[in-house]
């Protein structure tokens, strides 16, 4: 990244993170933890996944300004709290009560055969270094690995990371989902007998969400 890019991206940073000292814990009780992570793209989409996932905090371990754009607002929503080193985050979840898991290509307990409790958190490694920490130095921490079926290990962290909250939201929820939250009409597929809506006369294929 060069030096002016950089010098922007810590401006947005700032500004966001002003506007994160006001963000409140999300309804349920998981923390994501983001161990090392670099500061470019998946730090921010994993805000808007923890957003969206209602997430009560995200712990962000020897990370400095990253770019808050690619959480498409959602940095301002979910509580941040700074660590400079791991032992000090799994320190702190301990006394919380929390059980601790992190995420391991080579673990042996797979995610499906989980059952979380309410105070879990969830510990989220380097791009290509993985965790920075030897799990077997923190005796309470549980690996669990996301089934996978093709030739390599290719789950992007944030999506992996957006895997693992949305199960534990579906173990929690027990179909007790909600209302939508998007404004009706915005993204609503026509009902069977009703005829698709059209702007300025077009058909919805000529529309702007066909591009």
């Amino acid at each position: 990244m060069k030096k002016r890019e950089y010098r922007r991206m810590v401006e947005r940073y700032e500004r966001e993170l002003e506007r994160n000292r006001l963000a409140q814990p999300g309804v349920h009780e998981f923390i994501v933890v983001l161990d090392h992570l670099k500061p470019e793209f998946n730090i921010g989409k994993i805000f808007r996944s923890a957003d969206a996932l209602g997430a009560r905090e995200v712990h962000l371990v020897g990370i400095g300004p990253f770019d808050p754009a690619p959480s498409m607002g959602s940095f301002r929503h979910v509580p941040a709290r700074f660590h400079d080193e791991i032992g000090e985050c799994l320190e702190e979840l301990k006394q919380w009560g929390y059980t601790v898991y992190a995420l391991d290509p080579a673990a042996r307990e797979p995610l499906p055969e989980v059952e979380f409790p309410d105070k879990s958190a969830f510990v989220f490694g380097h791009e290509e270094f993985g965790l920075s920490f030897d799990p077997a130095d923190f005796p309470g921490v549980r690996l669990l690995r996301i089934p996978q079926f093709g030739k390599v290990q290719s789950f992007n962290v944030s999506i992996a990371a957006s895997i693992v909250m949305y199960e534990y939201v579906r173990q929690k929820r027990q179909g007790a989902w909600g209302e939508p939250r998007i404004p009706v009409g915005r993204g609503r597929q026509p009902a069977l007998d009703e005829e698709p809506e059209t702007a300025a006369g077009r058909s919805p294929a000529q529309g702007r969400d066909s591009k």
